[in-house]
């Protein structure tokens, strides 16, 4: 267990682009706000650094973290590297920059130690995104620019497979410690499976979680399932371009946009699912595979998104494929076959169980004491190796 009085008293520094309260937060901003209430519990001082929004105050304290929001989607790094050299968020013992795809420079602006959080690797969302000069230019930071500027530094990566996506950007395999997710607590739906087949998808709806595979998939399996819907839960910039696809393609009522909803709502469509659909490009965990198997729902997902790789057992707990076609035929196979989605559905629960919040909190505690002696840690999760 980390010692307590190792930390107590010392001021931690958040830089992310995004909080949770933000309409687009999603998973990462979650596990970086699960962080930092648990180095909170610990005694620490924390401060969440990330760009405004009409949906919360400048500046707030919630659960014991400190929140300043300044600038927007793309001016809150200059504002983070303003406010952090010039000391505005008071003295800082270390900061932990929260790189999503750009970091926000901080080892130029603060000689504390610097703690780089990194999801995933934006390799492929960069041309997705942003496609063009800025995608280049900021892949090229990505991959570049951010490794020699943080060479020096700590890294935190969310999975082995994010880990292994650092390490031929020229980050040293010895400075990066994995710290997985975990999964909420189940929230009681009060509803058990749909009489009809039901497949939900639950995200952000931007480019690159590729919602649009899923609607193919269920608009091509309800010619043996008339009654199959697909419940896509979330909302995002990209929702309008969706429902355009949706109508465009003649999904009428097959395919049915939730929109933002709230937990109960969430919780409840996860429970009627026969299947979770995860088309991601890239995931550098996936909160949703955790939450789904709560409910014994298993889950679809692209073993390529990277993080998909570790949080569903292929078989066991859920079935990864590579290609769109396989995505069709799995959730085919598991609406067709109630023995599979009963097996696959336990393995789903029993996985859900095995990461929890309260180990992931210990573990990135105990990175941050590490790197405030001065020392390096390069597998920190038991699973990391």
């Amino acid at each position: 267990m980390t010692d307590r009085h190792e930390l107590a008293g010392r001021h931690v520094a958040f830089f992310s682009w995004r909080d949770t309260h933000n309409p687009e937060g999603g998973g990462a901003e979650r596990y970086l706000e699960k962080m930092a209430r648990g180095l909170v519990e610990r005694g620490v001082r924390v401060t969440i650094f990330c760009a405004a929004h009409a949906a919360a105050p400048p500046e707030e304290v919630v659960d014991g973290i400190r929140f300043v929001r300044r600038g927007s989607k793309l001016t809150v790094y200059s504002e983070g590297f303003t406010a952090l050299a010039r000391g505005r968020l008071g003295p800082v013992d270390l900061v932990v920059d929260v790189q999503n795809g750009l970091p926000f420079f901080t080892r130029a602006a603060t000689k504390a130690p610097v703690v780089v959080l990194v999801h995933h690797v934006h390799r492929e969302q960069w041309p997705v995104v942003y496609p063009g000069l800025v995608g280049k230019v900021g892949w090229a930071v990505e991959h570049a620019l951010a490794p020699r500027l943080y060479r020096s530094c700590q890294y935190v990566a969310v999975s082995r497979a994010t880990r292994d996506e650092l390490v031929p950007l020229g980050v040293d395999r010895r400075r990066i410690a994995v710290v997985h997710n975990g999964t909420d607590p189940i929230v009681a739906a009060g509803v058990g499976k749909s009489a009809h087949p039901t497949i939900a998808v639950v995200g952000r709806l931007v480019p690159h979680k590729q919602v649009e595979h899923a609607i193919d998939a269920a608009l091509t399996l309800r010619h043996d399932h008339p009654d199959l819907r697909l419940h896509v839960v979330g909302s995002g910039w990209w929702e309008a371009e969706l429902h355009r696809y949706a109508t465009e393609r003649g999904a009428g009522d097959t395919v049915v946009f939730e929109g933002h909803v709230d937990e109960t709502r969430k919780h409840e469509v996860y429970a009627q699912a026969w299947a979770l659909a995860l088309p991601s490009l890239k995931e550098g965990w996936g909160l949703v595979v955790g939450e789904a198997g709560m409910h014994r729902t298993p889950t679809v997902a692209y073993g390529s998104a990277g993080g998909t790789r570790e949080s569903i057992a292929h078989d066991v707990s859920g079935l990864l494929v590579d290609q769109p076609q396989e995505l069709v035929d799995a959730l085919r196979d598991l609406l067709d076959d109630a023995g599979l989605r009963g097996r696959l559905g336990d393995g789903a629960l029993e996985m859900s169980h095995r990461f929890t919040w309260e180990h992931a909190q210990e573990s990135f505690a105990h990175v941050v004491a590490a790197v405030l002696r001065g020392e390096r840690v390069d597998a920190q999760d038991p699973d990391a190796g």
